[in-house]
């Protein structure tokens, strides 16, 4: 028994090709071709999910453009005022994960996703008019809170939609918004701070107001835009829903996809959330390191605020293609580990470069390796977690513990970079190689871990001497991935 099961296995029904064939009593299932449906889904849903991902990253990150226009000295900020006002944001961000998977599975993803935007887009406005560092934290703190649900519950949302070895591929064209927003937040922040003296705010206040503003309209639309989930999908026919919520059972056959306590519970109490958590968090870090203090890294390389807005941008879209590229390979290769192990090496290389200030050349063009080592890794953490739980529930709790485990590194990436210790930010650079390295270290542990388990379950089935019935399966569909005929993602 493989790591999954194919489209084959799928219940009293065969696939051949791209369609399914055979004796059906609805002869409209057997016409129904599945990549025809898939692609269907990828256009309704990946371009749209990616593009709020976008705005979130830029209204996160924004700070840090808008720091280089003078945001700290109009606000008489000091280095650790400053830092402070970034960590908070993803003290209450960590927070708040959670709780928000849980509320988006026992609502709708349509309703609950649009509502925090106009949540955050407010703030965000808000944010532009802020008059000191008291006023900057209490925006940064309601940010994070109303921005937490997006990132967990679109990773969440897509697992409904796709089978694990789909999964990465599509996360990855969803993350790919996060660095695309961070080559067109760097250029779009340096056009807007040319409003710098309109209305009589600085460019930088009109960096956060007119990016607040694009996503309240933005979630508007997301209640017409947005869908829940396959079965309920309306730009899907019967069959093509019936047929995509079958294929989808192969991924969770014999896990149960009720609302039960027990199921958050076991999320929580479960090792393997908290060591993707670890994993995520060694990701996380350097990536956060890399968004909000880029900028100031290539300003003091010796370049202007302006000229540094815009070096930073071909560093982004290596790492945006970089990102999509690993996370078709992985899915198409059907492993997760050795992706991880490869990236860190390369985001640590990067991240030394950087430490050892070699030249100018150099250093820039180490800013290349880091952000393709590490923004690639992302969306493969987030497959990765999600694939090794079973059961819808425990699925979406695990992956909020996993991704507010990992975000919980923002604050400490907050911390790394103060400007006290430019040009060379010597602490910054190094806890980013420490991070990275034991990034690898999690995916040769899960490798090994996932291959041992595997085995186990394979000498154990095999034991048995038959195949699990489905009268079996119901009786153990609450034990989740622990049961023998769930196999662990290395």
């Amino acid at each position: 028994m493989g790591d999954y099961l194919d489209d084959s296995n799928l219940a009293n029904k065969q696939l051949k090709g791209d369609d399914f064939t055979g004796s059906f009593d609805d002869l409209e299932l057997a016409s129904v071709n599945i990549k025809a449906v898939i692609r269907k889904c990828d256009i309704r849903i990946i371009p749209w999910v990616a593009f709020l991902y976008l705005l979130s990253f830029l209204d996160r990150s924004n700070i840090g453009n808008a720091n280089i226009f003078g945001l700290s000295k109009d606000l008489g900020l000091d280095s650790n005022q400053y830092a402070a006002a970034l960590a908070c944001f993803f003290i209450f961000y960590v927070l708040f994960e959670v709780p928000s998977n849980i509320v988006m599975k026992a609502w709708r993803p349509s309703m609950w996703i649009p509502i925090i935007m106009i949540s955050w887009g407010i703030v965000m406005i808000g944010m532009g008019f802020v008059q000191n560092f008291a006023g900057l934290l209490a925006t940064r703190i309601l940010l994070g809170v109303t921005e937490a649900g997006l990132f967990p519950g679109i990773a969440f949302f897509l697992t409904q939609w796709y089978r694990r070895f789909e999964i990465s591929f599509r996360v990855a064209l969803f993350f790919s918004a996060a660095t695309i927003a961070g080559a067109f937040g760097g250029l779009l922040a340096r056009l807007i701070n040319l409003m710098d003296g309109v209305g009589g705010y600085e460019g930088w206040r009109w960096i956060f107001i007119l990016e607040g503003v694009a996503t309240v309209i933005a979630a508007f639309a997301s209640f017409w835009l947005m869908h829940d989930y396959p079965d309920t999908a309306k730009f899907l026919t019967p069959a093509e829903r019936k047929v995509l919520v079958d294929r989808l059972r192969l991924d969770n056959d014999g896990c149960s996809h009720a609302y039960k306590k027990r199921f958050i519970r076991d999320a929580i109490l479960d090792w393997k959330s908290w060591f993707f958590g670890v994993a995520f968090f060694s990701a996380v870090v350097p990536l956060y390191c890399f968004s909000l203090f880029s900028p100031t890294i290539i300003n003091q390389l010796g370049y202007t605020a302006g000229k540094a807005q815009l070096m930073s941008v071909p560093p982004y879209v290596a790492a945006s293609f970089m990102t999509v590229f690993m996370g078709w390979l992985s899915d198409r290769l059907k492993v997760r580990s050795p992706f991880i192990v490869c990236l860190g090496i390369v985001g640590a290389i990067g991240y030394g470069l950087l430490l050892a200030n070699i030249s100018t050349g150099v250093s820039y063009f180490a800013l290349f390796f880091a952000a393709c080592g590490i923004y690639p890794a992302f969306p493969i953490l987030v497959a990765w977690g999600s694939n090794n739980f079973g059961g819808s529930l425990k699925k979406s709790v695990a992956t909020g513990i996993l991704i507010c485990s990992g975000n919980s590194g923002g604050v400490v990436s907050s911390f790394l970079f103060p400007k006290e210790h430019q040009p060379r930010f010597m602490m910054g650079h190094g806890v980013c190689v420490g991070f990275s390295c034991l990034l690898s270290l999690c995916g040769v542990f899960w490798w090994t871990y996932a291959t041992y388990a595997n085995n186990k379950k394979t000498e154990r089935n095999a034991a048995r001497g038959r195949e699990w019935t489905a009268e079996e399966k119901l009786e153990l569909e609450d034990e989740g991935d622990h049961v023998d005929w769930f196999f662990y993602t290395r």
